[in-house]
């Protein structure tokens, strides 16, 4: 049996790979801004909408869930029917999602919207990382991947420039709309010059996509919703912790069905066996946890303390987005040239001091300046950790399971924006009620669609809670930084790729 995408290998000279890797970093870029650009329009979103912080920020949540729990079973099915044809699948649902996200009219529809848009990236993400193993080199992937990597960290910074220039020139709606053009283009590139890769033939781990899709949902979806319930009853007589022992009891049914199993396993064990693959998979769960948990307080801070608008909180950002595109290059040719296994740890620590520099700052009077120490501090860390990191987790990695790994090292780090996400909300909440009292921090005094700076007497007490939240995110990365100590030398190998 075959079809296009099970036909004989493409020779070498046929594909190019740099011109494979820029079009699908587009699609990659358009996907992860979604994942940050929302924090930047919160409070407007909040207002126009007529809805509490809670709520919105579930619009935030519920594309990080949809995002995180397909992702072990679509990175298999880039390996089983074709990642181009999964990432054209997954490029016309988010983009068609995007204009539903424009549309929405109140909360419900926007997050049901954010749902099929987190579908639509979780079809595409995988195959990126997939292709990019594949059609180039070992030794020369290091670039291909600092520039994977840098997108995926540039995607997180640029989200909140670009929101806040759309929320103030055009409005929040325009935040979703722009990805329609975005993804028209990025389907034709995508046609031209993204190869038709082999396929194997073998069947579908139907049982292990039930598993991993239901354990995943109770898991996140009992962590993201804990504090909307109040860490109680959702339904009758269950409880939030009832969902995520379930959900974490599933998962570790579905590992034990991936070890057993005598047919093709949804996730072929065979890749933990690699320690850095293993390594750098618990660390980008730190990275997801921490670059998505951070924004959200301090765009608060930002907008709620210091008044700015939109666009100039998401300005702050530019020295982060600016360092971090401009060092993409230099540490791709690092990589490739020398053993990278240290990059990461640099990386890793320089987030961190920019995360820290960030909650020392964070008060009502700090100029608007010397914010920007911090965010340049971040630029620096970000280039030596998302590329890096990358490029070691997934080296050794034959071709055969590169969709595989893939999907494990983007669930990674998806499972830890989706916690981070959750956790904030829940400790900025907390932070808020030590500060204002039960009452003062309710829907009454910040979640009822506030836009622009608070009154004076409560902007000491807002900005130091907002300061107090950012510290976590602060150590959970430096927890990844301690993993990745255990980082060795990649293997030696030369030649091409077989694809």
């Amino acid at each position: 049996m075959s079809n296009p995408e099970t036909s004989a290998p493409q020779p070498d000279p046929k594909i190019r790979p740099w011109a494979a890797l820029w079009t699908l970093v587009l699609g990659f870029f358009m996907i992860l801004v979604d994942t940050t650009i929302v924090s930047v329009a919160n409070p407007s979103i909040m207002s126009a909408l007529d809805t509490t912080m809670t709520a919105t920020l579930w619009a935030t949540s519920a594309y990080l869930l949809a995002y995180a729990v397909p992702l072990l079973i679509t990175g298999r099915l880039g390996d089983r029917f074709g990642p181009r044809r999964i990432y054209l699948i997954g490029l016309v649902m988010f983009t068609l999602s995007s204009l539903a996200c424009g549309l929405s009219g109140n909360i419900e529809m926007l997050i049901g919207a954010r749902v099929f848009q987190g579908l639509g990236a979780a079809l595409m993400t995988p195959q990126t990382m997939a292709v990019i193993t594949r059609i180039f080199p070992p030794r020369e992937r290091g670039s291909a991947m600092a520039i994977w990597g840098v997108t995926a960290g540039a995607a997180t910074l640029i989200g909140p420039i670009l929101g806040g220039f759309l929320l103030d020139s055009l409005g929040w709606e325009w935040i979703f709309f722009i990805n329609l053009p975005v993804g028209l283009i990025a389907f034709v590139l995508t046609l031209r010059y993204v190869p038709v890769l082999p396929t194997n033939a073998h069947r579908f781990d139907w049982l292990g996509v039930v598993l991993s899709a239901v354990g995943m949902f109770l898991l996140v979806f009992g962590i993201q919703e804990g504090e909307s319930f109040d860490w109680g009853m959702i339904w009758g007589p269950i409880s939030v912790w009832s969902l995520i022992i379930s959900g974490a009891v599933v998962l570790v049914l579905f590992f034990v069905w991936q070890k057993v199993q005598r047919g093709e396993p949804l996730i072929p064990l065979e890749i933990f066996r690699d320690r850095n693959f293993s390594v750098g998979t618990l660390v980008i769960i730190t990275v997801g946890f921490s670059i998505t948990s951070m924004s959200l307080p301090l765009m608060f801070y930002l907008q709620l303390v210091r008044g700015l608008t939109p666009t100039q909180s998401a300005l702050m950002m530019v020295p982060m987005a600016v360092l971090s595109i401009a060092l993409a290059r230099p540490v791709g040719l690092l990589i490739d040239r020398n053993e990278p296994q240290r990059m990461p740890l640099v990386g890793l620590v320089g987030v961190a001091a920019g995360i820290l520099l960030y909650s020392m700052m964070a008060t009502p009077d700090t100029s608007i300046w010397l914010l920007l120490i911090p965010s340049a501090v971040l630029g620096v860390g970000n280039a030596f950790m998302w590329g890096p990191l990358a490029s070691i987790t997934t080296f050794a990695l034959p071709p055969k399971l590169a969709g595989a790994g893939s999907g494990v090292y983007n669930t990674s780090r998806q499972v830890g924006a989706v916690l981070g996400s959750a956790a904030m909300a829940v400790l900025m909440q907390s932070r808020l009620t030590a500060q204002f009292g039960e009452a003062a921090s309710s829907a009454g005094g910040f979640s009822e669609g506030h836009v622009g700076a608070l009154p004076e007497p409560l902007r000491e007490g807002f900005a130091t809670a907002m300061s107090q939240s950012i510290l976590m995110p602060m150590g959970v990365i430096l927890v990844g930084a301690v993993v990745a100590l255990f980082f060795v030398k990649r293997p030696t190998r030369t030649g091409p790729v077989k694809v």
